[in-house]
């Protein structure tokens, strides 16, 4: 509050460096390790090639959490849940000391090889490098800092084998978004969760609840919520918030479903993540444009599109994915508060260069495809999950 209090523009990457010089992280005196603040461009890579990919960490469940399981299956309440997730098998962890050898584990098997591949998607697997820690974090059996200085210790003992980009983006994730969104929580009026800047509309498709989808990114990314109550930061990002956003999904109703699907769902932690980031329904007070995207970026950064049903090439014909005529009506709808943002400039200059029967097409297969997915039957009552 006293840092936001302080500054016309709450952008986090000062959050994030002023906490890095505050909590010592990552230093040499006042400057950062290895010259740079930031490691974003090598951790970015696309999936190419064979990963290497490092096993999780899953727990059999103790007594308590079996009890748990038994009654959900038997609470009236809760039936309708059922059909859409995996009551069993449960693998998380449930305890301070098993959230702790879940630490453990992502720093002596994931957080080396961490960064490179931190936004990537890939078929079948469900975790990649990544830590699971963030259902621990947000219940209270991991404090952030600890995790930070856990990190930041196996870092000074491997400076030689390890890179310094899977370690800075690590605590990126940790010290600058997580705590940076709490903050954002904390700062905002009441209303911040009623914010639409778009004022879009559109139910939730019924596909979110079911994973019923011929788009493969997400009928794979969805099976996987649907699994284990989790998917990384970009599946989140990039596939179910991107195509809400674009396809004009009520902000109020994408956020109730993340908080509804995901194991660490947080009212802080989803309002400022669905509302503010992934749709940018608060006009960019978090996000400094729209995470918009066709289906070009999830190609790039996914295999998910190599045995899709929709053409990922075409955005108008018969067979074109979903992902690209709405990325571009989206742009087309929304033209005229678009053209304030700065960072969108380039990205509107291609719209303007398509023909006007392009641009028609589009419109027309946007709405048709919205007609045809105004089913609601799969919505969960208001008190889905415990």
């Amino acid at each position: 509050m006293e840092w936001a209090n302080t500054r016309k523009r709450l952008v986090m990457e000062d959050f994030y460096r002023e906490g890095r010089k505050r909590f010592n992280v990552l230093m040499v005196g006042d400057q950062p390790i290895g010259g740079r603040w930031n490691f974003d461009k090598e951790n970015r890579k696309p999936p190419k090639g064979k990963l290497n990919l490092p096993e999780a960490i899953w727990f059999e469940p103790d007594q308590t959490t079996q009890e748990v399981i038994a009654w959900v299956k038997q609470a009236p309440e809760l039936q309708a849940s059922q059909k859409y997730w995996s009551i069993e098998p449960f693998r998380w962890a449930v305890t301070r000391d098993q959230a702790l050898q879940v630490l453990d584990f992502f720093i002596q098997t994931r957080l080396s090889e961490f960064g490179p591949y931190q936004d990537a998607m890939v078929t079948g697997e469900q975790t990649m490098w990544h830590a699971m820690l963030s259902p621990y974090l947000n219940i209270g059996l991991l404090h952030p800092l600890e995790v930070l200085e856990a990190a930041e210790q196996a870092y000074d003992n491997n400076q030689a084998a390890w890179q310094l980009n899977s370690i800075e983006g690590f605590v990126r994730q940790i010290l600058g978004w997580r705590e940076y969104m709490h903050g954002i929580y904390l700062h905002m009026g009441k209303d911040y969760s009623t914010r639409n800047f778009f004022n879009h509309s559109q139910p939730l498709p019924a596909f979110y609840w079911t994973g019923d989808t011929k788009m493969n990114c997400l009928h794979q990314v969805i099976t996987q919520v649907k699994e284990i109550g989790y998917a990384h930061h970009i599946q989140r990002l990039m596939v179910l918030s991107n195509f809400a956003m674009i396809a004009g999904v009520s902000p109020q109703e994408v956020e109730e479903w993340f908080h509804a699907a995901f194991i660490d769902g947080y009212d802080w932690v989803m309002q400022t993540n669905v509302i503010g980031m992934g749709q940018f329904a608060d006009g960019g007070m978090i996000a400094s444009k729209p995470y918009a995207a066709s289906a070009n970026y999830v190609n790039n950064m996914s295999d998910y599109c190599k045995t899709c049903f929709y053409d990922r090439r075409d955005r108008t014909g018969e067979n074109a994915c979903p992902f690209n005529f709405f990325y571009w009506d989206f742009l087309d709808r929304h033209l005229e508060s678009l053209k304030k943002n700065h960072r969108m400039g380039q990205i509107l200059f291609n719209l303007t260069k398509m023909s006007n029967q392009e641009r028609e097409l589009v419109r027309q297969k946007a709405e048709a495809w919205r007609k045809a997915h105004q089913d609601t039957e799969y919505r969960l009552p208001s008190t889905p999950c415990l």
